[in-house]
């Protein structure tokens, strides 16, 4: 299995590597700076340089344990050292909006108890969370949620990573119980992601270095999807 150099640092936009294997449009690395799609985060895209040539990079997933890089063409690619490089104003966007769907689950969680069941980050520049809530609440009051979570961004807290045993992922209290009890057995390693004092959960995206480069945004939407369940779309304003 290749090494995930996104783990390490979101902010790496290429490394020097090796194709080791080919097999039609798809090249398999022995390390990569791409992230392929997961966790409500769209892949990464770019290129790979070999010598004079350079291949597009249009998609890229986990398959069967490896993470798969669909190029453009790959016929004039070879066995051996190449460079990849990702598209970076694309991956910052991605690590922004990940950042803030942490903050909004984290808020809502520490002020109603709200569990976050899901998110999806969209290539057109817009993301939204699923919230489930203890009781019902009105629509009125995301309004003065948007307020609350702009200015906690605007706080500056920082986002930190650390990697524990599952077993003691499991004594954590709150939320991130609800999220490890989703992971199959096999995962005994959790990346946990942390934004200050304000949220930590199990996760494997990108993420900026504090809360402020997420920078200004704005709730488009809330629409009503189950029982005390609300779909938060959210867009950046830049």
């Amino acid at each position: 299995m290749e090494k995930e150099l996104f783990l390490e640092n979101s902010y790496q936009t290429s490394c020097t590597t090796f194709i080791k294997e080919i097999n039609e449009n798809k090249v398999i690395l022995d390390q990569t700076v791409f992230y392929p799609t997961g966790g409500g985060q769209p892949f990464d895209t770019g290129v790979i340089k070999q010598g004079n040539y350079e291949v597009e990079v249009v998609k890229v997933k986990r398959e069967q344990g490896e993470i798969v890089h669909y190029v453009r063409d790959a016929r004039n690619l070879t066995l051996g050292e190449v460079t990849a490089q990702i598209n970076w104003d694309r991956r910052y966007r991605f690590m922004r909006y990940h950042t803030l769907l942490h903050v909004i689950a984290g808020h809502l969680y520490n002020k109603f108890g709200a569990l976050a069941t899901s998110n999806e980050i969209y290539e057109d520049n817009r993301a939204r969370i699923d919230v489930q809530f203890e009781e019902g609440i009105s629509e009125t009051s995301f309004s003065s949620m948007e307020q609350e979570i702009q200015k906690i961004v605007e706080e500056n807290h920082m986002i930190s990573t650390r990697s524990l045993p599952r077993e003691e992922v499991e004594k954590i209290p709150g939320s991130i119980k609800t999220v490890i009890n989703l992971l199959p057995k096999s995962i005994q390693t959790i990346r946990l992601v942390a934004i200050s004092e304000l949220d930590e959960q199990a996760c494997g995206g990108t993420h900026v270095k504090s809360t402020n480069e997420i920078g200004s945004f704005s709730f488009t939407k809330v629409k009503n999807k189950g029982k005390n369940t609300k779909r938060i779309e959210v867009i950046l304003n830049d």
